[in-house]
């Protein structure tokens, strides 16, 4: 592995920035599509085709497993890029519903694995002194990917069709793999997990837990957004203005980034948290009541600045109490219960829309990210304001 380094911006961490962005932007990119692709080519129920969206981050959640006890080395990153690209081309065979589904969980493994990789990885390669601005700027790749992947699948299927979006997915997998092979780090540092353990702890790293549960409710709701909003916004004639959605969503994103990154080392996570809790709640509010362009555009917006700042803040704070041995645990922890929440959104509210529509359901996220701001105070502030008494006391 390589040592730790004054500067920041590294060749592999340039790159497993931009794997990690090409990845992630098809996760997002399919994810975004994907249930209208069943709706339309399958004639599939919205819960069919919430099925079919989440099975694939429940596939990623699979693989990040595995990684976890099999460990990380470049020559299992570059195996998970091949197997990535192989099960990309499953999308080009159609029998059926039932194969979609079982092939969208074979690609979301790859991608789980290949993830869980590179963010391990950069974790590492990270100066110490500079980790939570690092993982701040690679917290960016993310964020750009979950703006810019909806952005390019919603475009693609309006001008185009989802046989181009298949091929665009398997596209930016190739170019993963290729700059994939210019990543330098030797395995004298891989994760060496005993075959014969089975503890808990060998998956899971307690200390990223009450931050980590915070996550999975932040992205079951965000799937909400992804999954449905290309069918929410034909519901209420708003298609074109739609596809501007995660545009906008990206932009600010951007924008928010490097401020949130020096106030989370400057002021600590809470000074970002809470206001972000409360921006995302009014974004889903916005767009749960939206009637024209400007107020879709508006929640995509105040969405960007709550959930997307949440998100990689949320990263940071999962392996800073870890230790550098548990860096790798710390992250596929943080990772796995994101996958979670986005996994089982679509399936869970899919059920639900038929039965209180999807304007309810915005309602009902907003609401559920209000409560969630409780849940970290209890969690995290309050636990965190005791520790600094104590210590004072001392």
């Amino acid at each position: 592995m390589d040592k730790t380094q004054s500067n920041l911006w590294t060749k592999n961490f340039i790159i497993l920035s931009v794997i990690n962005f090409l990845q992630i932007l098809v996760y997002f990119l399919l994810n975004s599509t994907i249930a209208s692709y069943t709706i339309e080519k399958f004639s599939a129920s919205t819960g069919q085709a919430g099925l079919a969206a989440g099975i694939f981050i429940i596939g990623s959640l699979v693989g990040r497993v595995l990684i976890g006890r099999i460990g990380y080395s470049r020559k299992i990153m570059v195996s998970g890029l091949i197997l990535f690209i192989l099960s990309s081309l499953l999308y080009f065979l159609n029998f059926g519903l039932d194969f979609l589904i079982i092939s969208r969980f074979f690609n979301g493994i790859t991608l789980g694995i290949v993830t869980t990789i590179v963010s391990t990885i950069v974790a590492v390669i990270l100066p110490l002194d500079r980790r939570g601005e690092g993982i701040s700027y690679f917290a960016v790749s993310t964020a750009l990917a979950t703006g810019v992947g909806p952005f390019i699948g919603l475009y693609l299927t309006q001008n185009s069709n989802f046989s181009t979006v298949f091929k665009f997915t398997l596209v930016l997998g190739i170019v993963s793999l290729i700059i994939g092979l210019f990543v330098t780090f030797s395995s004298s540092g891989q994760k060496k997990v005993k075959n014969s353990s089975s503890k808990i702890t060998d998956f899971i790293e307690p200390k990223a837990l009450p931050i980590s549960i915070i996550t999975l409710t932040m992205t079951f709701c965000f799937s909400g957004v992804i999954s449905y909003i290309n069918l929410y916004s034909k519901q209420i004639s708003l298609l074109a203005t739609a596809s501007y959605f995660f545009a906008i969503y990206t932009i600010f994103v951007l924008i928010s980034r490097p401020f949130a990154g020096r106030m989370l080392d400057k002021k600590g996570p809470d000074f970002i948290m809470y206001p972000s809790f409360i921006l995302y709640a009014c974004g889903l509010i916005f767009l749960s009541i939206t009637t024209n362009g400007f107020t879709l555009l508006l929640s995509a917006a105040l969405i960007a600045l709550g959930f997307g700042n949440i998100s990689s803040t949320a990263q940071a704070l999962a392996i800073k109490g870890a230790e550098s041995e548990r860096l790798g645990v710390a992250t596929a922890t943080y990772l796995i219960f994101y996958d979670m929440g986005s996994g089982v959104g679509p399936s869970i509210l899919g059920l639900i829309i038929p039965s209180i529509g999807y304007k309810n359901m915005y309602l009902l996220l907003a609401a559920i990210v209000l409560i969630i701001t409780l849940v970290y105070y209890l969690l995290i502030s309050r636990k965190k304001k005791l520790r600094q008494y104590i210590k004072f006391a001392d």
